[in-house]
């Protein structure tokens, strides 16, 4: 079962785009400048990185919020910890230096790659923040005053290790335990460069006592509870108290170290199947053709099968419902090549009018195959149909019976008939041996991005994700089915620091759409060891398309009603924030704005993050020079 299941209530097929809504720059947008730069030359750059590490660089957020009031704090480029506090009543911020970091020696851990210093608050009282060389440090917060209050460094077989913090949380009164990544490389190649040493990532689950009275000597080694090594750096990683688990959402499962797994099988020489030249066809199977096809109309569908010219029309028996098809065919003259379509009670995906519906049938002599067309009055006039069927492509590709496999809409009514030519041809192949490749179905795209839509740069558009559950213990629960998490394609996360009125959620590509589905906390202990459930509370139309051509952007995250994708800046003209409004499943447009953010003084986006001040979102933007605050609308 797929972890998000969509809500097709909450789908909009008549979505027609977005038109963009003005908004006063001068009133929603204010610059200050910085009197401590930002920097994102702060981590070592002398070391080869690894794809995955570039990325993760790329994608850190430099600041951090205080989850509990309006203050945030970043590294500056000297190693200063330098405060933000946003003053409700006029939104004015101020900054001061509360910390100096010790300057790393980068020659001492010039093995390995340092990480950009990071921070995390634990609550108003207590702040996490790590070098990026290996150390830690715990400030206590309260009173006004930054005062160190711990040092910690991680070591893996015997050398300081460097690090990421991801995220800091309460699991008890007295502790906390905080999850960090890190750069693992494998064994050392032969060969003379360092880009065949294989990079993965380790996530580090680091106990933090915070009941600790007095300040140790020196730094003490951090107390690990639990190691996961994944391919890529988490996007994003959060703890659940209701279910006593953490969740990490990366590009990869983050898997148990412990767990012993089966090397990947190597086949032998004579089981390597030869490579193809150019043109061709190694199958012996040719490829089956759809068993429909099918078109459609403001105020109709047609769907076309294809059967065998001898199939009396007394044979065929079709039944129209609101809801529901009911076709067999009776036809037992003679055994054939294609199995012959039967629908029970199969579920439209939009209703029909019965009663203006109906079924014509071709037979050709010249063919030997005929097309049984079916001619559907839609029942709401102007709704597009995703599918003829509401079932179709709902289970994987594997568990699919023919008639529940995904049909695209041919836009060319011209071409509905190839289903006939293509059925012909495939079973001319299956008697012959013969190729059939190269079967002509008709081409076409949603109606939405017709003629704008490029399916190469549409498809790349988010990042794939799975979600990996891991208990306090390190050990993985027993309702997330670990090693057969569900991929899917992420496009907004929530704002970091922001406090929603809703349960945590995620922005999710659907087709071209963004539902946002919700994380539903558990309400009993007893309840703590059931599925995390996902929950599709609303939808973004048409999200995936639109940020598809959106090629700098640096961070997209969402509140209730908005998502914002903003980019990095670093592009002649770019710097904008691109925000989109939810809309209505009953509305076929939606609100769009574009603010700039970058206006070639500040440098490069480096973090974001939002407060909520009386009911009204204050979004933060830290580029190297300047501190841009937007008030939403």
């Amino acid at each position: 079962m797929s972890t998000f299941r969509v809500n097709r209530k909450l789908l909009n097929p008549k979505f027609e785009g977005y038109k963009f809504d003005f908004v006063d720059q001068n009133q929603v947008v204010a610059r200050h400048p910085l009197q401590h730069s930002a920097s994102q030359t702060t981590a070592s750059t002398q070391s080869w990185l690894s794809f995955h590490e570039v990325q993760s660089k790329i994608t850190h957020n430099h600041l951090a919020l205080n989850n509990e009031g309006t203050s945030a704090v970043y590294v500056d480029e000297d190693y200063n910890i330098v405060l933000i506090d946003i003053t409700p009543e006029t939104l004015l911020p101020s900054f001061r230096v509360v910390y100096e970091l010790p300057k790393p020696i980068s020659s001492s851990v010039a093995e390995l790659p340092a990480e950009y210093p990071s921070a995390s608050y634990l609550s108003s009282d207590f702040l996490l923040v790590g070098d990026g060389y290996g150390y830690m440090y715990l400030l206590r917060t309260s009173l006004g005053a930054f005062n160190l209050a711990g040092i910690y460094q991680l070591v893996v077989d015997g050398s300081i290790q460097p690090f990421l913090i991801k995220s800091i949380d309460w699991v008890s009164p007295d502790s906390a335990v905080a999850l960090l990544s890190s750069s693992h490389r494998g064994l050392k190649s032969d060969a003379p460069t360092r880009k065949s040493t294989p990079v993965d990532f380790d996530i580090w689950a680091a106990e933090v006592d915070i009941s600790l009275k007095e300040l140790p000597a020196v730094a003490q080694t951090m107390s690990v509870l639990w190691n996961r090594r994944g391919d890529e750096v988490p996007i994003l990683s959060k703890y659940d108290s209701s279910r006593k688990a953490f969740m990490l959402i990366g590009g990869s499962p983050y898997h148990d170290l412990k767990v012993v797994t089966s090397p990947p099988y190597e086949p032998s020489p004579d089981e390597i199947a030869p490579i193809p030249r150019a043109g061709e066809n190694l199958n012996a199977d040719p490829a089956r053709p759809p068993p429909y096809s099918w078109t459609q109309t403001s105020d109709s569908v047609t769907v076309a099968f294809p059967l065998p010219s001898s199939t009396p029309k007394t044979a065929i028996n079709v039944k129209f419902s609101t809801t529901s098809l009911i076709l067999s065919i009776s036809d037992s003259l003679s055994a054939h090549v294609v199995t012959l379509p039967s629908f029970s009670s199969k579920a439209f995906w939009d209703g029909v009018s019965p009663s203006s519906s109906y079924w014509t049938w071709d037979k050709d002599a010249e063919h030997s195959f005929g097309i049984l067309t079916l001619h559907l009055d839609k029942q709401h006039e102007g709704t597009k149909w995703m599918q003829v069927f509401a079932s179709a492509g709902k289970s994987a590709a594997a568990e699919l019976s023919p008639e529940d496999v995904e049909v695209p809409e041919t836009l060319d009514p011209s071409e509905l008939w190839h289903i006939r030519e293509s059925l012909e041809k495939y079973t001319a192949a299956l008697l012959t041996g013969e190729d059939a490749s190269g079967l002509g179905l008709g081409q076409g795209v949603p109606s939405l991005a017709e003629g704008e839509m490029d399916e190469e740069v549409d498809s790349s558009v988010g990042r794939t994700a799975v979600i990996t559950w891991v208990h306090l213990d390190g050990s993985s629960p027993s309702w997330s089915n670990p090693g057969h998490e569900d991929p899917f394609t992420l496009l907004s996360t929530p704002f970091p620091g922001h406090r929603m009125r809703t349960p945590f959620s995620l922005v999710l590509k659907e087709g071209l759409d963004g539902p946002t589905y919700a994380l539903q906390p558990v309400s009993t202990e007893l309840d703590s060891d059931t599925v995390a459930k996902w929950t599709h509370t609303s939808t973004f139309p048409a999200l995936g398309f639109v940020l598809a051509s959106k090629q700098d952007v640096r961070f997209t995250h969402h509140n209730e009603n908005l998502v914002f994708a903003l980019e990095s800046g670093l592009r002649n003209g770019g710097g904008n924030m691109y925000v989109y409004r939810r809309a209505k499943p009953s509305e076929v447009w939606a609100k769009q704005s574009i603010l700039k953010i970058g206006d070639g003084a500040g440098g490069a986006l480096l973090g974001v993050g939002a407060f909520r001040i009386e009911g009204r979102d204050l979004i933060l933007a830290l580029t190297e020079r300047q501190l841009v605050i937007v008030q939403t609308w």
